[in-house]
């Protein structure tokens, strides 16, 4: 993943309303992140944009009235690398089951 800043310009909303500026990550950090997040009852809006196709900057959107914007990011963070792990698990167990079924015939 690459660097993660917090865009300028936020402070008079309150912590829970900030703009995070991911570089060097797109559409499929962006989507998914957005996705599990938006689900979050204490997310009032959750979006993204890729500011220009040439730059390799993601701009991640949160707003909450009750919780810090960071606090919500980091839950989603972790909260997606345990539904790739999940994933990950599945495909080989799945995949192993399979190469041992060829095997059998």
């Amino acid at each position: 993943m690459g660097a993660l800043a917090e865009l300028a310009g936020d402070e008079k909303n309150g912590e829970g309303s900030r703009t995070f500026v991911f570089t060097n990550e797109g559409h499929t950090l962006g989507n998914a992140l957005k996705t599990i997040i938006a689900r979050y009852p204490e997310v009032d809006f959750c979006g993204y944009t890729i500011p220009h196709p040439t730059e390799q900057k993601l701009h991640f959107r949160i707003q909450s009235r009750r919780d810090r914007a960071i606090d919500i990011l980091k839950r989603g963070l972790e909260d997606l690398e345990g539904l790739c792990d999940h994933t990950i698990v599945t495909f080989e167990k799945e995949m192993a089951e399979f190469n041992a079924m060829k095997v059998e015939n």
